[in-house]
């Protein structure tokens, strides 16, 4: 790689150029699940972390995983609330039982997730 310098004074400045941002995911926000694998990366997978950051991809990579994980955790409500026949009739009898139970699938779902796409 060559680099190309420009002239100040008596000093040669490099002509260095930050990379542009990915199109796609630039402007939107990491998220919950963005965040918590930010976290796991400085703690855990430092080496991968350094890269990507050097790389300009980190917030991509972060991006993407927070997408990702939501769309796994919503589609693992939907099944097994549907296994569990947790369902509308169920909210409209007993709202308490209801809630408990959707709080407790949603709970199991991001485990799943969180141990699949998070903490890998």
């Amino acid at each position: 790689m060559k680099l190309e310098y420009t002239k100040y004074g008596d000093y040669y400045i490099p002509n260095i150029v930050m990379p542009k941002e990915n199109i796609e995911t630039k402007g939107k926000d990491i998220g919950k699940y963005g965040r918590l694998r930010l976290n796991f990366l400085k703690q855990n997978k430092k080496i991968l972390y350094q890269e990507l950051l050097l790389d300009n991809k980190l917030h991509e990579h972060l991006v993407k995983v927070n997408e990702r994980a939501t769309i796994r955790v919503n589609d693992l409500i939907n099944k097994i609330a549907k296994q569990e026949n947790v369902n509308e009739n169920l909210k409209a009898t007993n709202q308490l039982e209801w809630i408990q139970r959707m709080n407790n699938i949603k709970n199991r779902a991001e485990e799943i997730v969180l141990n699949e796409l998070i903490y890998v």
